[in-house]
């Protein structure tokens, strides 16, 4: 066989594959032999080239679905109209509506039982989340008056931690009895920022990553 002369084609069209196949089956149920199968022309020693595990696959397609789900959040930061409370009221909502937020949450495994994803999900919320996105938004919060407190960065942390980690039915499982009772206990929590966060449309949303 002639040498791949478009590595990131082909690295393109597994995570393409993989993707499919993981929305359809979910993650558990996929295998490297489904995702050949799926390709057809690729031979297993084509995929393990670019990626060593199944694990590897599923981070990269996370990660480029992430990618595109950075677009709202840059959306919202640029909004002059908004105030950095609105701000954060707003991307909560959008990430809730995201239908890519809604297929990584249907097709990833659970995170107790996979700790290398759950690693992962809590390095994307210290390096990345924290301090490029929601810590920024907190800040001009408290600029313009509409969040009060003294410590922007650990509020930043603490909103994003209750969001994707106790709100994660990955982690926490899928038991919606209590959701509602934990959203308004966020809020609760917030209130003395200025902060809130959801509202009943939210916690429908919210409500459709749970089943």
């Amino acid at each position: 066989m002639a040498r791949n002369k478009h590595p990131e084609q082909t690295v393109e069209r597994i995570l393409d594959a993989s993707a499919r196949l993981f929305w359809e089956k979910g993650y558990e149920n996929t295998s490297i032999q489904d995702i050949l199968n799926e390709l057809k022309d690729l031979t297993k020693g084509a995929i393990y080239h670019h990626f060593k595990c199944k694990e590897e696959i599923f981070d990269a397609i996370a990660t480029r679905e992430g990618e595109r789900n950075r677009k709202y959040f840059v959306e919202v930061q640029a909004d002059a109209s908004l105030t950095g409370a609105e701000k954060l009221q707003e991307i909560v909502k959008r990430n809730i509506a995201s239908d890519t937020t809604k297929r990584i949450v249907e097709a990833a495994p659970n995170l107790l039982e996979n700790p290398k994803f759950l690693a992962i999900q809590l390095k994307q919320i210290r390096d990345v989340i924290t301090p490029d996105f929601i810590f920024p938004i907190v800040q001009q919060g408290v600029a313009d008056g509409s969040i009060q407190t003294d410590k922007p960065y650990e509020l930043a942390e603490a909103i994003v931690l209750l969001i994707d980690v106790w709100l994660n039915p990955l982690i926490l499982g899928t038991d919606t009895a209590h959701l509602a009772g934990k959203c308004e206990l966020i809020d609760e929590f917030l209130e003395r920022y200025h902060i809130t966060l959801f509202d009943a449309d939210c916690i429908r949303g919210l409500e459709r990553f749970q089943k």
